[in-house]
């Protein structure tokens, strides 16, 4: 029986969460060592990450998680048409040339665009709201991810043919209830795979990349703001600044939130929960799962 067409299990013109897992085909290795060869893959989780930082910072979607296992990777995403709506032409060209560049760079990032070039990009109405759509759409973004990796693995293997099973699977996330469960569950995948002890060691995982950040904070008690030299206010950014808020603060500013460093859609939050508390869950459900609870 053929799956549905994602249009009818909902609304692109209405935010919505989705949880998407693409898995290698013949399940075969992604990442990680192939118990088989022998061959190490790891530096592809890499790839993984890199890309999904890219089109996260271009697309109108959040990304609320994501797990890069060895043949298979969980992404949770929350479209944001309400977003999008709020940039300029302009903005819509400059982030479908990024996607879909003209010319590129020596190292293959893209070319700075011409004006021309966003012109044309603009030509017309329906040709932006053609756009507008297409950068709200998890189908769109989860096609730029397979298809990148796809083609740099193939390269690196010097074969062609189908590298994923097909269309990525994907579940809508309903209330926040589901949502958590979800969250937990994708950050606690390497954990109850046995790859990891704890999710602070869980590599190339939104919840490792979360840790990492909070740990890299300095301490509210040892330096001031107005303290603060000019050194560390030239610190690179924070691991997780592409990755949506864990909390969502109901007292915060109500509305879509565009992102203000350019790393993401938004800076709206998704569960009403501290992160600590959501850390005190994951690692107390980490644990139940190393010692066979729950399997």
């Amino acid at each position: 029986m053929a799956r549905q067409n994602r249009a009818e299990v909902f609304d692109p013109e209405e935010v919505t969460v989705m949880h998407c897992v693409n898995r290698a085909v013949r399940r075969a290795m992604l990442c990680g060592r192939d118990p088989i060869s022998g061959q190490s893959f790891e530096h592809r989780r890499e790839w993984v990450r890199r890309r999904l930082v890219f089109l996260a910072a271009n697309y109108g979607i959040d990304v609320l998680g994501y797990a890069v296992m060895g043949n298979h990777l969980h992404v949770i995403l929350r479209n944001r048409p309400d977003v999008v709506r709020q940039w300029s032409d302009e903005d819509v060209a400059r982030r479908i040339w990024n996607l879909f560049p003209k010319r590129r760079e020596d190292d293959g990032s893209p070319a700075e665009p011409r004006q021309h070039e966003l012109d044309m990009l603009t030509a017309s109405r329906e040709l932006v709201a053609r756009y507008r759509r297409r950068l709200s759409d998890v189908s769109w973004l989860m096609r730029q991810l397979a298809e990148h990796i796809a083609r740099r693995a193939n390269r690196e293997d010097e074969c062609t043919g189908r590298f994923w099973e097909g269309r990525f699977k994907s579940q809508p996330l309903l209330d926040e209830a589901a949502l958590l469960a979800c969250s937990a569950y994708v950050d606690l995948n390497p954990v109850r795979a046995g790859i990891a002890e704890t999710p602070e060691q869980s590599d190339f995982t939104s919840i490792q990349d979360r840790i990492v950040s909070q740990q890299s904070r300095p301490g509210r008690g040892t330096k001031s703001k107005r303290r603060r030299s000019k050194q560390d206010r030239s610190k690179p950014a924070r691991r997780d600044n592409w990755l949506a808020p864990v909390y969502a603060n109901p007292r915060g500013e109500p509305g879509p939130r565009p992102s203000r460093s350019g790393r993401r859609a938004s800076d709206l939050g998704y569960l009403s929960i501290p992160f600590q508390a959501y850390l005190k869950l994951v690692d107390w459900t980490g644990r139940c799962a190393r010692a066979g609870l729950g399997r």
